[in-house]
């Protein structure tokens, strides 16, 4: 059976660079699922949950947006942040998007700041619920 090579990498360093099973992605508009042989794409990722299956286990990251291309059995994940779920800070979370919601968006430009802080905020929960279980 064809495996996949998943390359994970931020400006800091390159988080991941293994064999997968299966990957699973948060995209700008939804999730995209690639096995062995998917077809070629690029896509423009969201912020959420990155699962790359090996061996039957499963690894789960937040990333915060980026690109990810997917080429001859090769998926490479570019993105700002890229944490490994069970390092993210629930509480830290939850403080953010509470302080976010009380931010004043009177402008379109503050508007659209805190819709991005609540939308990463909201996904780093989400990815950290999955991790505890």
């Amino acid at each position: 059976m064809a495996t996949l090579q998943c390359i994970v990498v931020t400006p800091e360093a390159t988080v991941r660079d293994e064999p997968a099973d299966f990957v699973a992605l948060p995209l700008y508009d939804g999730e995209l699922g690639v096995a062995p042989n998917h077809s070629p794409m690029i896509g423009r990722l969201g912020f959420g949950e990155l699962r790359i299956v090996s061996g039957g286990k499963a690894e789960r990251f937040y990333v915060d947006g980026g690109f990810v291309q997917v080429a001859g059995n090769v998926v490479s994940v570019l993105t700002p942040r890229a944490i490994a779920a069970e390092q993210l800070d629930a509480e830290a979370a939850q403080e953010e998007l509470e302080a976010a919601r009380k931010m004043k968006a009177n402008t379109p430009e503050r508007m659209a700041r805190r819709d991005r802080i609540v939308a990463q905020s909201r996904a780093q929960l989400r990815v950290a619920k999955h991790a505890r279980g």
